[in-house]
């Protein structure tokens, strides 16, 4: 057989390693991944689909650790199979309670199959295969199966280096970059070995060239690489193959030999065993509609992105969407941590009773809280910062993590009140406009963040008091009804478009205002980009035009009730506009007009794309009819729908006809994250609502205070509030105004025309900085009616330069 031309080559490669010159690139998430694990005192999880093993991470870098490592079997004269793509592949995990795999790879002739079981070394940094060969018994003796690796090390495909070894008469091939090195070994050793380069010498397109493996290469340096062993079975029907990582070439090599000194059995029984005292809420499965199949599981997912280098470390996946795809300039992926979905995570087992897992979380993200008190957007598990955006529900998902321990006395000996007042200054200084909303890509006034503003705001309100903090107390509860008597003003739309029935909705967002900073006949008018469209299409849009359904986390955490005619008005005009029908059941977008997602064509999400149907809106929505009073089992059993046969829930699923292409199939996982933690987290507590009887999320102190008739009767809503990054224009007769800055102040004001002057020291409100409150006493409309002031920073011995008007309007 001749040297396959390059153009067929690169045709049959595909997406396994990519071109001559181009980095190793990621298994096609595509069809559905099944596979994931961890060991709580290994340290180390992987990933796997299409019955190969995808990914490796170690805890000290928290980055793939391979790209693709998987199983050739040739008989040497007329066929070679590559695992991924040639052999038919079940699944099953190895135990209900456990996150270990067992594959079943066969030749579509049913000529033999590959079966293979995935753990990780109970005590050390070791993905551990045992596979099992059985077969037509004329065949077994001439198939020879070769372990072919593609190290990733660091995250990139570039400047690896790897070469063969001998420990004690077998070979062991090791790979490294920087700090990180890999090493892998077979219990049965290996006849032969070969370190090449992708595209060039490696082993995979030795075997295709005539079925035999001839290259033999003991060492390749500073590139894109693949390794390959030809596994010594000399007649056996069965092995095991260990994969070990660490900080050096000695620790990697001294693991994956020494896991191979204990029978896989006796790993297994202990892997299987630590599994089982993290035992599973199995009170939650009463709710359920699958007997609590995806219950146990997302409770193990939960555990599984757990680092335990860096206690309470949760990343959002161990998986990279569109990874086929990615290249050495983007390494983030999901697996960071973020603050939103890791608060998701911690909530949720907080659900599930516990309460020491959600409490390290805590304890991690008060190690990584800004001295301002703020969070990056997200940031390596060392607490490294990756992404520079700024996002306030970042900032007041943790206040509220820490107000859900407090009550129910999970906080331990931890006092946690410096970081929660921290965190509530920052969001004083900052809100309502946030840099970011939920989905990170545009700024303004944002219905999801202000519902988690104002219920951070509040639980922070409450632990002050709790700590007699009384003026911080009163200060933050007053701050938080302003917000909240603003939400309308700020992100309602009086003329909408959408749906000519329903004039006044929620929109996703408003942008900054230019001018008048409350309502006013024009609001929604106001244009926003939209990121991730298609070329030449429409990005720029009418703040009016675009719907989600954020606002629903109003709901759910007590701002407004369910049976709000406003919210009710928006949800109809969301399920005209981003609801799909699935076979699942309802499934819906998060916005219109998304470019986020799977491409028309079935094509990965390449810096454009069309956004998917998101499998946890079902739960947020599933959220939302419970607290309306309706029963949510059909939208349980839609959730369920969602998952992978391996119970993993994806980020996004296609939603359009099936495509055979690219093995797409509607409502079948799209090319996206596979698990997102945060679709796991949220089926967990939609479970325990569900079984509750109301929403867990809910805070009490919040619904009491703003959807309560009792409660909104003593709210302050006298008050408007003036910074120098929000100035405001008016304020209405009789309010007071209540200047704020981070800085010690004096406000010189006048009411008359500066006939006559005042001057006010501003008072301390900790990290919210400092406050001034004036109580203009003249009326509208009589000669004169304003506010005039200025500001003088007598630490600085700094004025501000100019005279800040504003006008005193009738109510």
């Amino acid at each position: 057989m001749n040297k396959l031309p390059l153009y067929r080559w690169l045709d049959q490669m595909g997406e396994a390693f990519g071109a001559p010159g181009v980095e190793p690139r990621w298994t096609s998430s595509v069809k559905e991944a099944v596979g994931t694990a961890y060991s709580a005192s290994s340290r180390i999880w992987f990933t796997a689909s299409h019955g190969v093993l995808n990914e490796i991470y170690h805890p000290t870098i928290d980055r793939p650790q391979i790209r693709d490592m998987e199983f050739l079997v040739t008989d040497g004269e007329t066929f070679v199979h590559e695992e991924k793509r040639d052999l038919a592949t079940t699944f099953e995990y190895i135990h209900p309670e456990a996150m270990g795999v067992r594959y079943v790879n066969s030749d579509p002739q049913g000529r033999y199959a590959l079966t293979k079981e995935i753990i990780c070394d109970p005590h050390h940094a070791v993905v551990l295969q045992k596979v099992w060969l059985t077969g037509l018994e004329d065949l077994l003796p001439r198939l020879k199966i070769y372990a072919l690796l593609a190290p990733h090390l660091d995250g990139g495909g570039a400047a690896n280096s790897a070469r063969a070894v001998d420990v004690a008469g077998r070979k062991v091939l090791l790979a490294w970059k920087d700090s990180a090195s890999l090493a892998m070994a077979a219990s049965c050793g290996f006849s032969r070995v070969s370190c090449g380069f992708v595209g060039a010498s490696d082993g995979w397109q030795d075997l295709m060239d005539n079925f035999r493996m001839e290259w033999e290469f003991g060492s390749a340096t500073d590139g894109n690489l693949a390794v390959m062993g030809e596994l010594n079975t000399d007649g056996a029907r069965e092995f095991t193959l260990a994969i070990g990582v660490g900080s050096s070439l000695h620790t990697a090599l001294q693991k994956a030999v020494g896991s191979l000194t204990t029978p896989f059995e006796r790993s297994r029984e202990r892997f299987i065993e630590q599994w089982k005292r993290a035992a599973s809420p199995e009170w939650l499965a009463a709710k359920a509609g699958d007997g609590g199949r995806l219950m146990r599981t997302s409770h193990n997912v939960l555990l599984g992105h757990e680092d335990k280098s860096y206690p309470g470390a949760f990343v959002a996946s161990a998986s990279i969407p569109w990874g086929q795809i990615k290249g050495d300039d983007d390494l983030g992926g999901y697996h960071l941590v973020w603050t939103r979905d890791m608060v998701q995570t911690a909530s949720a087992l907080l659900a599930c009773g516990r309460a020491e897992t959600a409490r390290r979380a805590l304890v991690y993200l008060a190690c990584t809280q800004q001295p301002n008190g703020g969070f990056a957007q997200n940031f390596w598990i060392d607490g490294t910062p990756y992404w520079s955006g700024e996002q306030l529900d970042e900032v007041a998902f943790p206040i509220i993590l820490a107000w859900r321990l407090w009550k129910a006395d999970g906080l331990g000996d931890l006092d946690i009140f410096p970081f929660v007042e921290r965190a509530a200054g920052y969001l004083v200084r900052s809100a309502p406009i946030t840099h970011q909303e939920r989905w990170e890509e545009n700024a303004g006034y944002s219905p999801s963040t202000l519902a988690a503003v104002i219920s951070g705001i509040i639980c922070a309100a409450e632990m002050a008091r709790a700590h007699e903090s009384f003026e911080l107390a009163v200060f933050l509860e007053e701050f938080a009804d302003w917000v909240e008597r603003h939400l309308e003003d700020w992100t309602v739309t009086n003329n909408g478009v959408l749906d000519p029935e329903i004039k006044r909705h929620y929109m996703r967002i408003r942008p900054p205002e230019s001018g008048e900073a409350y309502a006013c006949e024009d609001c929604g008018k106001e244009t926003i980009h939209l990121n991730n469209r298609p070329p030449g299409t429409r990005s720029e849009f009418e703040a009016r035009e675009i719907i989600d359904a954020g606002f629903l986390e109003l709901v759910r955490y007590g701002v407004r009730r369910a049976d709000d005619p406003l919210v009710v008005d928006s949800l109809n005009v969301v399920d005209k506009i981003i609801k799909r029908n699935l076979p699942q059941g309802p499934g819906w977008l998060r916005y219109n007009w998304d470019g986020y997602g799977q491409r028309p064509d079935g094509g990965p999400f390449q810096t454009w794309g069309q956004g998917r149907v998101w499998p946890l809106l079902t739960g947020e929505r599933a959220h939302y009819e419970l607290a309306a009073g309706k029963d949510i089992t059909p939208l349980i059993k839609t959730y369920e729908g969602f998952a992978t046969c391996g119970q993993l829930m994806p980020e996004q699923v296609w939603d359009e006809p099936d495509r055979p292409d690219t093995s797409l199939k509607i409502g079948a996982p799209a090319g996206s994250a596979v698990p997102l933690v945060w679709a796991h987290a949220e089926y967990l507590k939609l479970l325990r609502s569900a079984v509750d009887g109301k929403v867990f999320d809910r805070i009490e102190a919040v619904y009491q205070r703003y959807s309560e008739p009792a409660g909104r009767s003593r709210l302050h809503n006298h008050l408007e509030i003036y910074s120098l990054h929000r100035p405001i224009q008016k304020i209405a007769a009789g309010d007071t105004l209540r200047i704020l800055d981070e800085a010690k102040f004096d406000v010189i004001w006048s009411c008359d025309g500066w006939k006559t002057r005042q001057s006010v020291p501003s008072r301390s409100l900790g990290s919210a900085g400092y406050a001034v409150d004036i109580h203009p006493k003249r009326e509208a409309g009589s000669q004169g009616s304003g506010l005039s002031w200025t500001l003088h920073w007598p630490e600085q011995d700094r004025w501000l330069g100019s005279n800040v008007e504003i006008a005193i309007e009738a109510k």
